[in-house]
């Protein structure tokens, strides 16, 4: 029998970060709930969006592994990682990603024939990411469209069109993933700029990639406080906002320059707060008000 060590899915999960679901998903079930009020939603739809969700980002963070595999052997922080740890294998680990692609592709046609036409493009662009720091110190906004798109793809599986407030809830998405990504990277500063990656803190330093993040973060608060204003909600909504907007300050507040010992609460804790935080103001402001 095949321990849970050694069981290479298991082992795969751990690779791809699944518990990192939680940053995109509410997102995504947000504009689920949006478009709801104008369209009718089936559970079988629901549960499609959902298997889309995870078996893209496994997809996407599969070959991130794969294609930075060799980066990840160097970095002391990232050379525990499966597949430079040897955990699991280069062959199981693209088999694994081949598969997910696979039934991504298959469960965005189930939605319907839009979503299956659009599904390699979606693949290609999240994808993509993997490679853009090798050319470019826009990675992170191209991580926060990646994630970005789930709205919008949300809306396409559920309408068969693309709204307004589809297109401000991705902005909002991409703007505070590419902040807080940022802010991340910034462990990583100087193994990149030796290597010749790109990302904002090796263009900018440490207190210009802090600026940033925190001025995508304030477009993010502008974004998510005209969402009502093209999709009616109440105060539930309002009071989740306020929650998001002390949240991401606290973010900014307790990374310093030169003081990056809490990089792991900001990413990771409070920015799960706030993806969780926004599902809960919708779904508040949409059926209690």
């Amino acid at each position: 029998m095949t321990s849970p060590a050694s069981n290479p899915v298991l082992t795969y999960g751990r690779m791809i970060k699944f518990s990192h679901s939680i940053f995109a998903m509410p997102f995504a079930l947000s504009a689920a709930v949006l478009a709801s009020r104008t369209h009718p939603v089936t559970a079988t739809q629901v549960a499609l969006i959902v298997g889309c969700m995870v078996t893209a980002r496994s997809c996407a963070m599969g070959v991130n592994r794969i294609v930075d595999r060799a980066y990840d052997a160097k970095n002391p922080r990232t050379a525990i990682r499966e597949i430079p740890s040897g955990q699991i294998s280069l062959n199981t680990a693209r088999a694994l990603a081949t598969t997910a692609a696979i039934l991504f592709i298959v469960l965005a046609a189930l939605l319907n024939p839009l979503c299956g036409a659009l599904s390699p493009i979606a693949l290609a662009i999240i994808c993509g990411y993997s490679y853009a720091k090798r050319y470019t110190a826009f990675v992170h906004l191209w991580l926060g469209v990646s994630l970005g798109i789930a709205p919008v793809a949300v809306w396409i599986a559920l309408t068969g069109s693309v709204a307004t407030v589809a297109l401000i809830l991705a902005g909002a998405v991409a703007t505070w993933v590419a902040g807080f990504d940022i802010l991340y990277s910034l462990q990583d500063e100087g193994f990149d700029r030796g290597e010749g990656l790109h990302s904002i803190p090796v263009a900018l330093g440490q207190k210009g990639a802090m600026l940033t993040s925190a001025l995508l973060h304030v477009a993010t608060i502008g974004l998510l406080a005209i969402i009502p204003h093209f999709s009616t909600l109440g105060l539930g909504y309002w009071a989740g906002f306020a929650v998001i907007t002390g949240v991401l300050t606290y973010e900014h507040a307790i990374v310093k320059p030169g003081d990056l010992s809490r990089i792991d609460k900001a990413f990771f804790d409070l920015n799960g707060y706030v993806s969780l935080l926004f599902f809960a103001g919708v779904c508040a402001g949409t059926w209690v008000g």
